[in-house]
């Protein structure tokens, strides 16, 4: 029951819900997520864990980049059950619409000035 609790508890913030929204678009860095949410680093960096533990996204590292993209699922039904589930929930709803439209243009190296 505790995995099930996990994956509830990390949906159960609006900005978590919308981190993997912008991640089945692509894999993104914690500095394109904050400024497409419009929050502070570490709050990105501490939902991000809380989506990892949940086994709902994971990290990989490219050079000095650390990304971030969905989960496979195969760690817990749980977590495949919602990652599949969410990719056809909450297209409609005006947030993700905005998201959706502000994510093409996000673009790292312009964010750190590289």
């Amino acid at each position: 029951m505790k995995a099930f609790i996990r994956v509830m508890k990390a949906l159960s913030d609006p900005n978590r819900v919308k981190m993997m929204k912008m991640l089945q678009a692509r894999p993104l860095c914690v500095c394109e997520i904050k400024t497409v949410l419009g929050i502070a680093q570490s709050t990105a960096s501490k939902h991000l864990k809380i989506l990892e533990d949940a086994e709902l996204v994971r990290s990989f590292k490219d050079g000095l980049w650390v990304n971030y993209s969905l989960s496979d699922g195969s760690g817990s039904p749980y977590s495949a059950s919602m990652i599949g589930n969410l990719k056809h929930w909450l297209d409609n709803e005006s947030e993700i619409l905005e998201l959706n439209q502000i994510l093409p243009g996000i673009d790292r190296h312009e964010i750190v000035g590289k």
